[in-house]
């Protein structure tokens, strides 16, 4: 199974940013393993541009969201089609900040991931808990209660990161042990095949240890993603497939 090493660039970046792309593909140019995938999903003003800019490269492009329909009078929204057409390989749905500032539910996660599908792109699927549910000891009960709302039935290849709330661009990171029982826990409740990845304040410190855990197929890295002086040595940080 190919490690993914997925950067979500988030509400950040703008035409310039192209330079941290070509920084990426310098460093990644005649070092990087075949045996892993690289994936940047910039804002959707970027999308296009970076795809058709580096289409030949070894670095993939995705979306951040997208509605689940094709198409029709919705204002501002973007289709999973529209975005495979300019050349997007996947689509995050679900992160917890879409939940938290959007009032996703799992069932409109749901309805995105198989719009994803529907476009023949891989959806990642993301799934959380927040530090109070954490703390009461709720934490697989919320994840186990996402992955049964938001994956579709399918035998299509998906992608599962799960991103503890408290974690994301706080710093603060679950133990080892904490990532471990987690991914364990998600991978008896996915598809055979599925990559887990963990998101959460994946740093160049501590991808090495994070990403050796067993069930850990990759990351989704947020602000790390932004400087190729700092998702390089993340790439590189992950083990052969495995």
């Amino acid at each position: 199974m190919k490690p993914l090493i997925a950067g979500n660039w988030k509400m950040n970046g703008l035409s310039a940013s192209i330079a941290e792309i070509q920084s990426l593909i310098e460093k990644l140019s005649g070092s990087a393993p075949e045996d892993r995938d690289v994936l940047i999903c910039p804002p959707a003003t970027l999308v296009a541009h970076f795809a058709k800019e580096f289409s030949d490269e070894a670095i993939q492009f995705g979306g951040q969201d997208c509605h689940e329909n094709e198409g029709g009078a919705h204002t501002g929204d973007i289709s999973a089609e529209m975005l495979a057409d300019v050349g997007a390989g996947y689509v995050i749905v679900g992160h917890s900040e879409r939940r938290a500032d959007h009032g996703e539910t799992d069932a409109a996660v749901n309805a995105k991931a198989q719009a994803v599908l529907r476009a023949g792109l891989t959806p990642i699927i993301c799934v959380g808990e927040t530090e109070a549910e954490r703390k009461a000891g709720e934490a697989e009960t919320v994840v186990g209660a996402q992955l049964k709302g938001s994956l579709p039935s399918t035998e299509s290849e998906l992608v599962v990161a799960y991103e503890p709330v408290w974690a994301i661009g706080t710093g603060l990171t679950p133990t080892l042990e904490d990532i471990e029982d987690m991914h364990g826990f998600i991978r008896a409740k996915t598809p055979t095949g599925t990559r887990l990845l963990y998101g959460g304040s994946v740093k160049p410190g501590n991808a090495k240890d994070i990403l050796s855990i067993d069930n850990v197929n990759g990351a989704l890295v947020g602000g790390a993603s932004l400087k190729a002086d700092d998702f390089y040595p993340i790439v590189m940080a992950a083990p052969g497939g495995r």
